[in-house]
């Protein structure tokens, strides 16, 4: 079984690109997109498409195949926005003040809904089931941990999704074996001591020159603690204290992020952060209190299966070898659980996505269909030949 793009493919392409110009004028946050989530229901409804059941609120959830199958594949698109004012000055611009797709989830949304047509037209001859996961929540609050809970990638035995990536051409598709992104961690710190009038410093405990201490040393976990050779960032993003020029504040916070490749990097650079930020603020005589929130892990490509999608997605498409960076995705907590390729495919020569100034190009949602359609059919083959000859 193959796909070719016909002159009906053509005219499909075109009604999604009509669907992607849609929801990018109506973004929706992270559990906030009710909109989206009708509107994507309705898509397949129409379609004959089948909808899970589910208790979350927003996302999508559906199935397509021979019910008696064997094997079951997931499709992954994430759906939700980003909070930013649009400056893209695109005629679709957002329509909701504040609220952008500024990374392109409705590029995803629509090669997903593309492949999900295209698929339905051959379902009896499809060699096994597959798993429509339209997934909220992944720019926050780690939407595919809901999914999982929700029972979605139950009995599911690999799962594939793309990003879209400004920097490379509209038909290349970037894969790599193996880590291709960071782990990240978030933390806060609040720091509380005694304020005072600044005249007479020796009344309070200054949470400021705590702070200072506190910012400057952490930036040494990385450099004086971790194997240089294990990739890693610290970045404190969000400081703030005091609200006028002649006090001493009581309290003061930092926040920001963690990034890292390596899962003992990880550990290390944790412990290493609890432990100075206790000792630092104890020597400046406050109080310090830590909020940590362990995230995403570090997306992981499945040998076997990166093998298989390099090997398909070249009748298609370029191949080049993604290089893995330090930024997180979600989809990688499936891959904890069931064997995955997480792609790319180039958007074209444009800002990098998270700007107001972001552009998607409608092109690569072609590129993302073919993507979606000639792996799902060659993975579940593969699936179903790696059954029998275990069985054998």
């Amino acid at each position: 079984m193959s796909f070719v793009f016909s002159k009906l493919e053509n005219e499909l392409i075109n009604e999604l690109i009509k669907y992607r110009h849609y929801f990018h004028e109506n973004p929706e946050l992270a559990f906030q997109e009710n909109n989206t989530t009708q509107k994507i229901k309705d898509i397949l409804q129409s379609w004959k498409i089948k909808i899970l059941p589910t208790k979350l609120k927003t996302g999508v959830f559906a199935e397509i195949g021979p019910q008696t199958a064997k094997n079951t594949l997931a499709l992954r698109a994430d759906i939700d926005a980003l909070p930013i004012q649009e400056e893209s000055g695109v005629p679709f611009s957002s329509k909701n003040p504040g609220v952008m797709h500024a990374c392109g989830h409705d590029t995803h949304i629509a090669s997903l809904l593309g492949a999900a047509f295209l698929l339905k037209q051959q379902e009896a001859d499809l060699p096994g089931k597959v798993r429509l996961l339209f997934q909220p929540a992944e720019e926050d609050q780690e939407g595919a941990l809901h999914v999982i809970e929700d029972g979605k990638i139950d009995g599911v035995r690999a799962i594939i999704g793309f990003h879209n990536t400004p920097g490379h051409p509209i038909d290349a598709i970037g894969l790599h074996t193996g880590i291709v992104s960071g782990a990240i961690d978030k933390f806060k710190v609040t720091l509380k001591g005694v304020g005072t009038h600044a005249s007479a410093p020796q009344n309070g405990k200054d949470v400021i020159v705590a702070l200072g201490a506190e910012l400057n040393l952490l930036q040494t976990i990385i450099s004086r603690r971790i194997d240089p050779f294990k990739p890693a960032v610290l970045s404190v993003t969000h400081v703030n204290a005091g609200n006028t020029w002649n006090v001493l504040p009581q309290t003061a916070f930092f926040e920001g992020t963690v990034r890292t490749a390596d899962k003992e990097a990880r550990k290390q650079i944790k412990t290493n952060f609890l432990k100075l930020v206790k000792l630092t603020a104890e020597a400046s005589d406050t109080q310090a209190d830590i909020d940590w929130y362990d995230g995403d892990p570090s997306v992981d490509n499945d040998s076997w299966l990166t093998e298989i999608v390099k090997n398909e997605s070249r009748k298609f498409a370029s191949i080049y070898e993604q290089v893995p960076k330090l930024g997180s995705d979600d989809f990688a907590c499936f891959q904890e659980h069931i064997p995955g390729v997480y792609a790319n495919i180039g958007n074209g020569y444009n800002v990098s996505a998270h700007n107001p100034k972001f552009k998607a190009d409608d092109r690569l949602i072609a590129t993302g269909v073919k993507f979606f359609t000639h792996n799902t059919i060659r993975i579940l083959n593969e699936l179903n030949k790696r059954k029998r000859v275990n069985e054998g």
